[in-house]
C-alpha cells in the first residue's frame, strides 16, 4: 500500500527573562517557504534519528539556536492543508524556558543575527511570522502564563540558584500583581520544589538571605491550589 506524504516537524517557543520581561526566540529563515520572514526555531522529525517527539524538539533548538534547555514541555499540535504551502504537515509545538544566564549572552553573540529576542506579546510582534507560527506563539504564551499561578514554572527562568524574595519576584512579574509575603512562602513550602544551598547566601548589608535551587530542573510541580 502506497501511503500519502505528510510532514512533521516541531517548532519551539523559547522563553527567557530579559530586561525583566518575558521574551521570545525567534529565527530569519534562509529558504522558501517564507524566507526572510521570522519564524520559531523548528525543524522535521527525523524518523532514523530522533526516538521521540521531545529528541527532535531538543535536536532542534541545539542545531538552530545552540540553546540548551533543562525544561521542555509540550504545548500543542496543529496541523492542517494550508499551513504549509507545500502541503499537508503536523507540527508538534513545544514550550522551553531557559535561565537569564550568560551563557544565553554568548548564544546570542554567537548566533549574530539569527537570534531575534522579541517581547513575549503576539499582539506586538514586530513583523508577521512564517507558516502559522503566530498562532503557535499564542498558544505557547497563554500556556505559560495560564499556568503561572498554580505551577513552579516561573522558577525554571530564574538563574541556577536564586532567593526567596527573586522567586517572588518573578512571580508577581507574570501574574501582574503583588503577593502576600507570608502567604507566597507558605505555598512554596507547601509545593516543596525548592531546597536550600548547604553554605551559600547572598550577600547583603543586613541579613544575608539564604539561596535555593530547584529540586528537579526538567518537572513543573503543581500546586493543589492558585496563589
Amino acid at each position: 500500500m502506497t501511503y500519502p506524504p505528510l510532514a512533521v516537524t516541531v517548532d519551539v517557543a523559547i522563553f527567557r527573562l530579559l530586561n525583566g520581561a518575558l521574551h521570545c526566540a525567534l529565527v530569519r529563515r534562509d529558504a522558501e517557504p517564507f524566507a526572510g520572514a521570522l519564524a520559531l526555531p523548528g525543524g522535521y522529525v527525523h524518523g532514523q534519528e530522533d526516538g521521540t517527539l521531545e529528541d527532535a524538539a531538543l535536536r532542534v533548538l541545539r542545531d538552530k539556536t545552540g540553546v540548551e534547555t533543562p525544561y521542555l514541555e509540550q504545548v500543542a499540535s496543529f496541523g492542517d492543508m494550508v499551513r504549509d504551502p507545500r502541503g499537508w504537515s503536523v507540527s508538534i509545538a513545544y514550550m522551553a524556558l531557559i535561565r537569564p544566564a550568560d551563557e544565553v549572552a554568548e548564544i546570542t553573540q554567537r548566533e549574530g543575527d539569527r537570534l531575534h529576542w522579541v517581547p513575549a506579546d503576539e499582539t506586538a510582534l514586530p513583523e508577521p511570522l512564517a507558516f502559522d507560527h503566530a498562532r503557535i506563539l499564542d498558544a505557547a504564551i497563554r500556556r505559560l502564563r495560564d499556568k503561572v499561578e498554580y505551577s513552579s514554572l516561573p522558577a525554571h527562568l530564574l538563574p541556577e540558584h536564586f532567593t526567596l524574595p527573586e522567586l517572588q519576584a518573578i512571580y508577581e512579574n507574570l501574574i501582574g500583581r503583588p503577593l502576600d509575603k507570608s502567604a507566597f512562602r507558605k505555598r512554596m513550602a507547601e509545593a516543596d520544589f525548592v531546597t536550600p544551598v548547604e553554605g551559600v547566601k547572598r550577600a547583603a548589608s543586613h541579613r544575608p538571605p539564604q539561596v535555593y535551587r530547584l529540586k528537579d530542573e526538567a518537572r513543573a510541580v503543581l500546586f493543589n491550589r492558585v496563589l
